[in-house]
């Protein structure tokens, strides 16, 4: 019997191991020890046309491959409806049916699953309701009339944009209250107060709320910073470049500082400050420039070649980006020839 048990498990070992070798067979080196990574926070600087994408889903597929982790550990977020999308289908053509109980998503919409399970701490229940950029400004604008608001002077569309870079940067109403200086900013303050109180009265979250809502559950209640934190132990994040500072903090605390119990999630980030486009809604590539600050046990692993353009045109890209004294040294080039 023992003996029979050892062929199977020998047996299953190989299938494994070749699973994995194929896995990356086809990549060039910078893109298989981004996939094989393992153990501390990695941060992978993807140039344009460098194959992220396909880095992200293998490795996604190889954690399963190598039994580094079980499909429900996985947590895989990016920035767009589409871009969630293609990952999905290209982690299900790797992995099958198992792809259906990772969670791939936006940012946005992985929050909205916290929040339905957790939004009654914050006093709103798990049926709320998602306020949409016009919901939102029609809100505003009831808010500026009950204040008694000249609306030529406080538009709504001025006030909200103003309301949203502050839940992007987690200041909260009452924060923005005491930091008020003169008679603008206070109106401000009033008006942000008054519009999150006709928010909860409806049960109901802005755009906005979702990531900062998500977050506070996380750093108010250590019980569901612990479940969530046991339940993803891998999280990877695509564009992180373009992520703000409510972004940046909901990863932070769903990774974890790391304890004897239990330990820090395994980090992998992919990003280029070369591609930022989200500054106007409070995206800064600090949060990709100082990856290594904040997380000093990180790996850093460029992917360089590009599989998309000829050399003539990333010789000229490569000139243009070099313009830019802060950024990581990076150098685009393809073996496609000049073009």
């Amino acid at each position: 019997m023992s003996n029979v048990g050892a062929c199977s498990y020998d047996g299953r070992v190989t299938v494994t191991a070749s699973r994995a070798s194929s896995l990356v067979e086809d990549l060039n080196e910078s893109q298989r020890a981004a996939v094989e990574h393992r153990g501390g926070p990695l941060l992978i600087v993807a140039g344009a046309g460098s194959g992220k994408t396909r880095v992200l889903t293998r490795r996604i597929a190889h954690l399963l491959a190598t039994g580094d982790a079980q499909p429900g550990e996985i947590l895989a977020i990016t920035f767009t409806n589409k871009a969630a999308g293609e990952m999905k289908e290209r982690v299900a053509e790797l992995v099958g049916a198992r792809a259906r109980v990772m969670w791939v998503s936006t940012f946005h919409s992985a929050c909205v699953r916290i929040l339905r399970s957790e939004s009654s701490r914050l006093g709103v229940t798990s049926g709320f309701t998602i306020y949409d950029q016009a919901d939102s400004l029609r809100l505003m604008g009831m808010v500026l009339r009950d204040l008694d608001l000249d609306p030529k002077r406080y538009t709504p569309r001025s006030f909200l944009a103003q309301v949203s870079n502050f839940k992007n940067e987690l200041i909260d109403f009452e924060t923005c209250a005491a930091r008020a200086v003169n008679h603008m900013e206070q109106t401000l303050a009033e008006a942000y107060g008054q519009y999150q109180s006709r928010l909860q009265r409806a049960n109901a979250f802005d755009f906005d709320d979702l990531i900062s809502g998500a977050v506070a559950v996380l750093q108010l209640f250590p019980e569901v910073a612990e479940h969530y934190r046991r339940r993803f132990r891998h999280i990877l994040v695509d564009e992180y470049q373009d992520t703000n500072h409510a972004q940046y903090t909901l990863i932070k605390e769903l990774v974890g500082q790391g304890t004897a119990q239990l330990p820090a999630g395994q980090l992998c980030v992919v990003g280029d400050a070369d591609q930022s486009i989200y500054a106007f809604r409070g995206a800064t590539i600090r949060n990709i420039e100082e990856f290594e600050r904040d997380y000093p046990s990180a790996r850093t692993i460029m992917l360089e070649q590009n599989y998309r353009s000829t050399q003539t045109i990333l010789t000229a890209a490569n000139a243009v980006i070099a313009r830019n004294s802060s950024r990581r040294a990076k150098n685009l080039w393809t073996d496609s020839g000049q073009g």
